[in-house]
């Protein structure tokens, strides 16, 4: 049996890796796959990949871009979630702001930088029409100290999956201004360069697993009642978060890689724009 770390955050996208696991579909394959949620997101899960602290991630193309960017030794292999993520934009539920426009002098809660939480913000922030170079960040780790760091005026909006934290907008804890959706897929499947090297025909079997059940995942039976029940949804929401979810089974084309690295690039929070080779795993 070949062990073999993954990592994601503790959201509704992984259900799929969960059930795959849960029905041993990796065991029969000689495969134990030990999975590690990782609530800080992005910015922690690539430096775990630079670290090799694991082998695989689900994580923010934007984020691993950046950071392959910066020296991580890692690649994308494939796509995993084809459609955009929606990031809500969120105050505390007291505060005074009642619009976007509001926040362009305030500051930005992230769960670290080089996070989605970071990088979106900049994204946001050329929507609106901001001056990018003066935007001001807040590390406040994962989504609870979100919720601390924004009652406690530590910092003014916050960042996050608009379906995560939805319950936090009925419970009266935040308030969402908007919405942001990635111009890009928003998940990729990562490996660090040593694993790929060292266990291509694993990772072939990894993904053979995972792809199977992606394009098998709306259609198992009350799968919507299933999301509700272990990510505390309501069913509706569920069902439209459903609806606008689309995974991939394909490697990340060189023109999304390229419209990746032009906007980070044009942003400024990457200083040169390099080579596909350098991103993309070819099997």
């Amino acid at each position: 049996m070949q062990t073999v770390k993954i990592i994601g955050v503790p959201e509704h996208f992984n259900l799929p890796w969960h059930l795959a696991i849960e029905d041993g579909a990796f065991e029969e394959r000689g495969i134990d796959l030990q999975w590690e949620d990782i609530p800080e997101g992005t910015g922690r899960m690539a430096k775990m990949l630079a670290d090799e602290q694991t082998d695989l991630a689900i994580i923010l193309t934007e984020g691993l871009v950046k950071s392959i960017t910066e020296g991580n030794n890692s690649k994308i292999v494939q796509i995993y979630v084809e459609s955009p993520l929606l990031w809500g934009i969120h105050v505390a539920h007291h505060s005074s702001f009642t619009n976007l426009s509001e926040l362009e002098h305030t500051k930005a809660a992230i769960s670290r930088y080089g996070s989605g939480s970071h990088l979106m913000a900049y994204v946001n922030a050329q929507k609106q029409g901001w001056d990018t170079t003066k935007l001001q960040f807040e590390v406040i780790n994962n989504l609870e100290g979100a919720v601390q760091g924004l009652q406690e005026q530590q910092a003014h909006y916050f960042m996050w999956e608009h379906f995560t934290t939805k319950p936090l907008v009925d419970n009266n804890t935040f308030r969402r201004l908007g919405d942001c959706p990635t111009p890009w897929p928003c998940f990729v499947i990562a490996a660090t360069t040593k694993f790929i090297t060292e266990n291509a025909t694993i990772l072939k079997h990894i993904l053979d697993v995972i792809n199977t059940y992606t394009q098998e995942f709306k259609s198992i039976p009350s799968i919507d009642r299933t999301l509700a029940n272990r990510y505390g949804q309501k069913l509706e929401d569920i069902t439209s978060w459903l609806s606008k979810t689309k995974w991939s089974q394909q490697q990340l084309s060189v023109e999304t890689l390229q419209k990746v690295q032009n906007t980070l690039h044009q942003l400024e929070i990457i200083e040169e724009l390099k080579d596909k080779d350098l991103f993309l795993y070819q099997d």
